[in-house]
C-alpha cells in the first residue's frame, strides 16, 4: 500500500469519524465544531488531490463562512448551551436502516461499474480561467448562483436574529 493510500485512508477516516460526532452529538454547539472539522478534512482531501484552489475555497467559504455562521446562530439563540432532546426510538431505527440500505446500495454501485482509472496525467486548469468563469455573465457563467446563495445566507441569519431575539414575559405590554 502506497504513502497516498494510507493519508486517503486517515483523511478519510477522520472525516467519517468527525461527521457521525457531528450528527451523533447531543450538544449544538460541540456539533457545530465537528462539522468544522469533518469540513476542513474534505478541504484536505482536495489538497491530496493536489487541486489547491478548491481546497482554499473549501476553507474560505465553508470553514470561514458557513460554519461560523452556524456558529453565530448558535450563540444568539437562547439555548445554545443546552442538550439537545434525545432522538426518538423509531427515527433512530428508521435512520439505521436508511444507512445500512445507503451503504448497500452505494456497495452495490462500485462492485458493479467499479473505478476505471482514465489516466495518470493530472487535469490542467488555469486560476485566471476559473474566476473569469466565476464572474461571468454569461450562458455558463456562476455570478446568479453565488448571488442567490448570498441573499440565502443574509436571510437565514436575518430568521436566526429574529428567533434569538424573543421578548420576555415580563416585557410584553
Amino acid at each position: 500500500m502506497s504513502a497516498t493510500a494510507i493519508i486517503f485512508y486517515a483523511i478519510s477516516a477522520f472525516i467519517l469519524g468527525t461527521g457521525i460526532l457531528a450528527v451523533t452529538t447531543r450538544k449544538i454547539f460541540r456539533s457545530a465544531i465537528w462539522l468544522l472539522f469533518s469540513l476542513i478534512g474534505i478541504a484536505a482531501l482536495y489538497f491530496l488531490l493536489q487541486v489547491e484552489f478548491i481546497a482554499a475555497v473549501q476553507i474560505i467559504v465553508y470553514v470561514g463562512g458557513i460554519v461560523v455562521l452556524i456558529i453565530f446562530s448558535i450563540f444568539l439563540t437562547q439555548k445554545s448551551g443546552d442538550e439537545m432532546p434525545k432522538p426518538i426510538r423509531s427515527r433512530s431505527l428508521f435512520s439505521a436502516i436508511a444507512a445500512i440500505l445507503g451503504f448497500a446500495f452505494t456497495t452495490n454501485l462500485i462492485a458493479h461499474y467499479g473505478f476505471n482509472e482514465l489516466s495518470n496525467t493530472p487535469f490542467a486548469f488555469d486560476i485566471s480561467k476559473i474566476g473569469l468563469q466565476m464572474l461571468s455573465t454569461t450562458e455558463h457563467g456562476y455570478i446568479l448562483p453565488f448571488e442567490l446563495v448570498s441573499i440565502l445566507l443574509l436571510a437565514a441569519m436575518i430568521g436566526c436574529i429574529v428567533i434569538a431575539i424573543k421578548v420576555k414575559p415580563e416585557e410584553k405590554k
